[in-house]
Order: structure tokens, then sequence, then C-alpha cells
């Protein structure tokens, strides 16, 4: 197998370049034509970035020739390139409404002698990796955006590209409507209020539907650049926002009223001149030869927020002191009356609020519940909140200078509810439930009865405790066991317990196995023990 040798161009020799942008990363392969015989000068190489990805393929196309200029910046200064392609970049780059990255590329690209020349047929092995230019099943997107095809006026069909924009600077919206002839119209819409870029997007698509509609369009596709606008009214996302459901609400309303009206997501590159008039204020759009219609919307296409009334001065337990001593209105009835005349001792009211008096102290606003629960979880878990007791949050609420008549019951709750409280709380021995006690009427009547154990082997081999206790004495009597049988609790109750005390009344036990022998049972139940 032979290599390919890389070769030294002469001074002032032309070379030739060759362009390859697949779909994963864009190359470029400079050589010189010597003998007939292509022969390489250098080869590079880039993958692409993730955004770099969605360009299209005439700008993957102007990339790889704007890297190889990049990385061959000394061959491009010293020597004329020949720049061999089958898509016509020069026109591309010869547009006249150039905008982000096509004019920066321009301008890279102004400054070398570079010419375009259609591909001939490839001489040599060495350029096997050059041989497609762009892959196939892009060849007629490339041979779209050279010329774009005109619309046939059989279909009927109008196009709609509609796009937003939104700045400090200002909002704005374009809309071009094109008739089945191939007949422009052309609009640039300024929005004087305040609108972000998604509401610019559907106000210049809802002033596209109405213009359409008032031109008695029937069949209409609308080719917006906006992925929300084509996929909320597809029905692939949901509209979260009111605004954005208005919106929505608006653009199905006027779509219901065309015999067909389809909705496409377009690139930016296809919707250049669109995004264009949406930044006419700012942005020069020479490539029109006829006149731009502009419109100015004073106002959104949708309401704004609704905002919902909410009733000031509600009614608290402060509503009637207050009445009472600024116009001296009283309830009616007696009872009530009476008690807000003698409540309102303790009160005064100033610049309309309400004041408790306090004794060799400052007067204490009073608060509604609302805000004097704000109050109490602030004192407690709040920047400088102790999470302290309610008595000591009460006692810090009033050195504040709040008040308000049950402080301590709705300090109680708040601080219920606290989570860090709850968690933290140091553990409380009392007993959740009242306690039940047991009684015995005389002595030895009743005795409680059980098995401890097993503890570490004693001498005689024993390791487990039988325990008898009086209820009425606290007398306790035990016996060392080596096994726990049914036969040995029986003697232990006749010769420690029966034969000493008396029979007693009943047995209290926990009803293990062994107590729940049958043979104990019937003895039991023989003296009569319960």
């Amino acid at each position: 197998m032979e290599l390919p040798t890389l070769t030294t161009p002469r001074a002032g020799e032309p070379l030739t370049l060759y362009l390859s942008a697949p779909d994963i990363a864009v190359g470029a392969v400079l050589l010189t034509d010597r003998k007939t015989v292509q022969t390489p000068i250098y080869y590079v190489s880039r993958t692409f970035a993730d955004a770099e990805t969605r360009y299209s393929m005439l700008e993957k196309l102007v990339l790889a020739l704007v890297y190889a200029a990049w990385r061959l910046k000394r061959y491009f200064q010293g020597h004329p390139i020949q720049v061999l392609t089958d898509y016509k970049l020069k026109s591309v780059s010869a547009k006249q409404e150039l905008l982000g990255r096509l004019a920066k590329w321009e301008i890279e690209l102004g400054k070398h002698s570079t010419e375009y020349k259609a591909r001939p047929s490839i001489k040599g092995q060495v350029l096997a990796d050059f041989v497609t230019e762009v892959p196939a099943e892009k060849v007629q997107e490339c041979l779209y955006e050279q010329q774009p095809p005109v619309l046939s006026k059989e279909n009927k069909k109008w196009i709609l590209f509609t796009d937003g924009a939104s700045s400090g600077e200002g909002s704005g919206s374009g809309l071009r409507l094109i008739n089945p002839d191939g007949q422009e119209f052309t609009y640039a819409i300024k929005l004087n209020f305040k609108s972000t870029n998604n509401e610019a997007e559907y106000e210049a698509f809802l002033v596209g539907l109405r213009i359409a509609k008032k031109l008695g369009v029937k069949f209409l596709e609308a080719r917006v650049y906006s992925m929300l606008i084509a996929g909320q009214v597809s029905g692939a996302y949901d509209a979260k926002n009111d605004i954005m459901a208005s919106y929505l609400s608006q653009a199905k309303d006027l779509i219901q009223q065309f015999i067909s009206c389809k909705v496409v997501h377009i690139r930016l590159s296809e919707n250049r001149p669109t995004d264009a008039l949406s930044k006419l204020a700012f942005t020069s759009f020479e490539h029109l030869g006829k006149d731009v219609r502009i419109e100015v919307l004073d106002s959104s296409s949708v309401p704004q927020h609704q905002v919902m009334v909410i009733q000031t001065g509600t009614v608290s337990w402060m509503t009637p002191i207050v009445k009472y001593l600024s116009s001296g209105i009283l309830l009616e009835d007696k009872i009530l009356a009476r008690k807000i005349r003698h409540k309102a001792l303790c009160y005064q009211v100033q610049d309309g609020l309400l004041f408790r008096k306090s004794f060799l102290g400052p007067l204490l606003r009073c608060v509604d519940t609302e805000d004097a629960n704000y109050v109490i979880r602030e004192i407690h878990e709040g920047i400088c909140g102790l999470h302290v007791g309610p008595r000591m949050v009460v006692a810090k609420i009033m050195n504040v200078g709040y008040y308000w008549p049950v402080m301590h019951m709705d300090a109680v709750k708040e601080i219920k509810k606290c989570e860090s409280c709850q968690r933290h709380e140091p553990h409380m021995l009392k007993p959740q439930n009242k306690l039940i006690p047991v009684t015995s009427a005389w002595p030895f009547q009743k005795w409680a009865i059980d098995i401890m154990g097993p503890f570490p082997e004693a001498p005689g081999w024993v390791k487990f405790l039988l325990v008898a206790i009086d209820y009425f004495t606290k007398w306790v009597e035990a016996k060392p066991l080596e096994k726990i049988t049914a036969e040995n609790i029986k003697k232990f109750l006749w010769e420690s317990i029966i034969c000493r005390f008396g029979l007693p009344q009943t047995l209290v036990s926990d009803n293990r196995t062994q107590f729940a022998d049958k043979g104990l049972q019937e003895l039991l139940s023989e003296l009569h023990i319960s």
C-alpha cells in the first residue's frame, strides 16, 4: 500500500481547496496540481460543537472554509486559493442581508484572494474522503437554500413567515405573507408595550393570521421560528403560563377560521428576512425593493394579568374597639356594648392604628390574627429566633411592642407546628395517659408472678428466677430454678405461697406457656384462684 506524501508549495503557486461537511465534523484538504497529479499539502478537520450541529448545510460548508482559512493562514496569505465546490458559496457570502455569524465569516474571508469554481472529477486515491462534499440526504436542502422553489399557482396556498424579538432597546415583530403567485407582502410591527420574546413571537403570529383572514386566504402554511408556538399549537407543549394560554386560545380560534392552516417550525437560516423585519428599528434591510408596511400595536392582543380585588380592612377583634374610640359607635347588643366600653379604657387610637396601654411601658401596637401568626413565627424561628417556649415568646413579643388578646394560646398553637422543636425537644418522662391503679383489699389477696432470666449459671446449674409479689404488702417470694416447667411452677405456688400465706384470690401473670399449662390451670380452678 502506498501512503500519500505531503509536499511543499512553491512561492506564488495557485493552490486548490476541497471541502467536506458530513454530519459530525468539517474537513478540508489543500493541494497543488503538478503534472496533472493532485498532491496534498495539508489536511485539517474538527468535530462540531453542539450548536454547530444545527447549522444548515451551506453554513457548515462556509464554516469548513473559515476554519481552513484560520488553520492555513500562511498559505491563504501567500497563494491564490481556488475553492472547488458544487454549491454557490460565493452567492451566499455576497448577500447584503447577512446577519450574525455569516457576516462575521464574510469579513474573515474577505481578507484573502479566494476564487470559487465548480468541482471537477477528483484525481487520486488520497482524496477519497472528499469525494462527497455533503451527505446525499442533505443535497436537496442545499439546493433549496441556494434557490427556494417558487410556489405553484395550482395549490392556492399562501405562506406566512413570522418572527419576533424583544430587547432592552424595544420589542418588535415581523411577518412576510407570500401568495401563490410569489407576490410578497412585508410587515414590520412595533410593540409599544413591554413584552417578552415569546409574547413578541405570538403577536407576529396573531397579526399574520388576522391579515391573511382579511385578504380572504383559505389555505395557509405558517412557518414560525418559535418552537414554542409550533409545539403549543400542535399540542406537543403545554401552555402553563396564563399569558401563553391566552395567546394559544386566540391562535386556535383564528386557525379554525381557515379551511387549512398548517404551522411549521423552521430554522433561523430560513427566516432571515423576517428576523431582520423584527429588528427593523436598529438593523438595515436593504435587499427589499418595495415599501415595508409598518404598524404600531399600542396594547397586547391578550389582556394582562387579571387582578383579583381583595377587600381591605377586614373585620377583626380590633374593629369594634376602633369604631367606638374613633366614632363612638357601639354594637346593638347591650351586653357586648358594655364589654367593649370597659375594654376601650385600656386602648387608644393614633393615626388610625390601635394601641394597648401598658403599665410603666410604651404603647403596644395591636395586630390582627394574620399579623400575629407572622410575629410569633419571626420571634420563635426567625433570623434571631431561639426556639424558646410560649411564655418566653410572649414576653419577647411584648418587649418588641406588639399585643393581641390571646397571645399565649396562639403562641402555643404555632410552636406546636415547629418541626425543629418537635425533633429536638427534651424527652418527657410524664406518661401520655393517666395511670390506672391496681388495688388489693387485704394482704396476700392478689399476687403477681413472672419468670426472669436466663442469667449466668449459678451453683446447682440454676439460671432462671421465679418471682411472686404481693400487691398489698409488696412482699417478694423468689426461687431459683434450673428449668422452667409447669411442675416447678405448681410446686412453687404450693410451697412458697399457699402453704405460707394461704389461698390467694387472684394470680396475675403474662400467660406464658408455663402459666397456661393445662395441669396448672386445673389446680387453680380447683382452688378457686382466678
